[in-house]
């Protein structure tokens, strides 16, 4: 039972430290979909999502008004488009159904043009790789995500070769618009099948028919209960953020479980990721700092970080028996206000970020590099990161932005949620060799658990 103090305390993380529930992302299986016929395959899909997701839009607003917490966004992901296009190739005329569906229903994105390509990959998928960049820069509300490593299959770097040539066309394709199109691709190791953010939310085959995962964010309620610590070691600065994280997350339950319901869906997971905005006082660097760092990037970031996204991991748990997704602290650069001054002042490097993803929830995110960044550095840069990944067991993802004619210094704007950001220098070393070898990278040796 909440008392008069919890109902002022949820009160003010909302009024005053921008606590929000970041998504609801109604999770929809498209297996039943498939045809060899690419029309009848678009019909069934623009169809499905639009019976059973048409009130999701409205079901947000509502319980908003309801519980007084804000709900940002409204998603769906839906089965990799990979898997359901197969049978009629009929990849771009799918992401077109996606698109129309997206916007008639009001969602902010809808993700699922994805392809699960860890250790091989069929004709059918490297087909539906070569229509990526198409699809993505053709459509404005679909998001799209490829597997290309995971700690029991190891690297493919055939695929990791071919990831790199995608961003580099995205950025082509789209670079009237900032490079927009690579903010809507990700590459992971260790994708998972729950997560409700973007742009690397799909449908894993594990899931059910429609669920419901919720994605809650609170950088600045963190922060602020942090500012109260003056004095206290960091066993106690662990501790609060833990009590911290347990509050965010059993209000991420109440939306899960009541927008479950209204939809005729399976309440799924909470997702407890710290996801930073550009807003003042909405920064996971900002709770970096407030630990005693002046600035995120120095020495002891990627601690004070390894602190920050086990305790909230701790508290999700104690909250809630369905904590999933990736659940943490995202670092994305461009999406918080910390982190973009810490790149623009030259403190914090892409191989410091790279350090930092060892231990956050995600990887490297919306970072800006120059446009003649070649399509083999940027396959280097995501090798490297789905190392982290595989060696530690973890997800690790890559989205990064090669701005066209942007050089070192350069910012670019991408507007709302997704920021600007300083374009940040890359590595001038040649590692166009070692991409071409293709081949596997072979899985460690913990990952033999059977």
């Amino acid at each position: 039972m909440l008392d008069t103090g919890d109902i002022l305390e949820t009160i003010e993380m909302v009024d005053d430290q921008n606590l929000d529930v970041r998504t609801i992302t109604l999770s929809l299986s498209l297996l039943d979909c498939a045809s060899s016929d690419g029309r009848e395959a678009e019909k069934k899909v623009y169809d499905k999502i639009m019976r059973r997701a048409g009130r999701l839009v409205e079901t947000g607003e509502k319980l908003s008004g309801e519980l007084g917490i804000p709900i940002v966004h409204k998603r769906i992901s839906v089965t990799p488009i990979s898997i359901i296009g197969s049978p009629s190739g009929n990849y771009i005329g799918l992401a077109r159904a996606l698109d129309r569906a997206a916007k008639e229903i009001g969602v902010n994105f809808i993700g699922g043009y994805s392809a699960l390509v860890h250790k091989a990959m069929t004709d059918a998928e490297r087909d539906f790789l070569a229509t990526i960049p198409e699809a993505i820069s053709e459509t404005d509300m679909v998001c799209s995500s490829v597997n290309v490593a995971s700690t029991r299959s190891g690297i493919n770097m055939d695929a990791v070769s071919v990831t790199g040539r995608i961003v580099k066309q995205l950025a082509e394709r789209t670079a009237d618009r900032g490079a927009i199109g690579c903010a809507k691709f990700v590459v992971f190791a260790n994708a998972v099948e729950d997560n409700p953010f973007m742009a690397g939310a799909f449908t894993g085959l594990g899931e059910g028919e429609a669920t419901i995962n919720v994605g809650v964010s609170g950088p600045g309620v963190v922060a602020a209960a942090l500012k109260k610590c003056k004095g206290k070691d960091l066993t106690e600065i662990a501790d609060v953020i833990k009590r911290t994280a347990f509050k965010i997350t059993r209000a991420g339950q109440l939306v899960g479980r009541k927008a479950a319901q209204l939809l005729g869906a399976k309440f799924g997971i909470v997702d407890l990721s710290l996801a930073p905005t550009p807003a003042i006082g909405d920064s996971v660097a900002e709770i970096l700092e407030v630990m005693g760092l002046s600035s995120v990037g120095g020495h002891g970031t990627t601690a004070a970080l390894a602190l920050l996204n086990d305790a909230v991991k701790k508290g999700g748990v104690m909250a809630s028996g369905m904590v999933g997704g990736l659940s943490g602290a995202f670092i994305p650069v461009s999406e918080d206000a910390g982190m973009i001054r810490a790149a623009r002042s030259g403190r914090l490097t892409l191989s410091k970020l790279e350090a930092m993803t060892a231990v956050c929830s995600v990887g490297l995110d919306m970072i800006a590099v120059p446009g003649d960044t070649s399509a083999e550095t940027i396959s280097a840069i995501i090798a490297d990161e789905c190392a982290i990944g595989v060696v530690n067991n973890k997800t690790t993802a890559v989205r990064l932005i090669p701005v066209p004619g942007g050089k070192v210094g350069d910012e670019v704007n991408f507007g709302g949620l997704l920021g600007s950001a300083p374009v940040m220098p890359v590595s001038d070393v040649d590692s166009s060799e070692f991409i071409e070898r293709g081949g596997i990278i072979p899985a460690p040796l913990h990952s033999l658990k059977n």
